[in-house]
């Protein structure tokens, strides 16, 4: 499970959860593409300037960047889709287990290299069907150019990324990939040591 491949790569998370309200279907969508590029903007804005001029972080700054870089993600969502077929044959209790440590370790990756989260960031497309939208962008970071997309669905008023798509690349369908791997030759319970071997692992570098 070393070669897990880090959910968080690039300037990714930069979105934020946003109301519905009732209106016409077209209006309504069209208003929401409008919201949904003001504040990808406005979390790509303060995501950069708590980065901006240092590297030395306070425990609040590194904490708001956690939430600003991961609250969007539908982490129950994609832990089902990771573990498939799987998810059904768990107890509520243990999929409830599996969701926090899988959680615990994607949020940890994520602050691995901060730096990235100052790269350029163009929002290519945003659209919005209903409940589900679709949000293109383009990352610029050291000279290298990244298509990253999300596809977003509206839960109790709330969206929330289901999948990842970093240069044509599912998130959701890699860690599918690897951890039913896993599961068919060692069993679930392997796939839980490793990632809580993971997660204590990055807890300890982190003191």
């Amino acid at each position: 499970m070393t070669r897990f491949r880090p959910l968080l790569s690039g300037a990714l998370l930069v979105l934020l959860s946003l109301g519905g309200g009732a209106a016409p279907a077209q209006a309504q969508d069209t208003a929401t593409e409008d919201e949904i590029r003001q504040m990808l903007e406005e979390r790509d804005q303060e995501i950069k300037s708590i980065l901006r001029g240092s590297d030395d972080y306070t425990a609040e700054q590194r904490q708001r960047l956690k939430e600003l870089i991961n609250g969007v993600i539908d982490f129950r969502v994609m832990a089902q889709t990771a573990l498939g077929p799987h998810w059904d044959t768990l107890s509520t209790d243990r999929r409830d287990t599996f969701v926090s440590v899988f959680r615990d370790v994607v949020r940890a990756q994520s602050m691995s290299d901060l730096g990235v989260y100052n790269s350029r960031v163009t929002f290519d497309q945003i659209s919005v069907q209903g409940d589900s939208a679709f949000v293109r962008t383009t990352t610029e970071y050291k000279g290298t150019r990244t298509p990253v997309e999300y596809v977003l669905e509206r839960r109790e008023g709330e969206w929330r990324a289901e999948d990842i798509i970093l240069d044509d690349v599912s998130t959701a369908e890699g860690y599918a990939r690897s951890f039913q791997s896993v599961i068919r030759k060692r069993g679930f319970g392997a796939l839980m040591a490793s990632l809580e071997r993971k997660r204590d692992e990055i807890a300890a570098k982190a003191e």
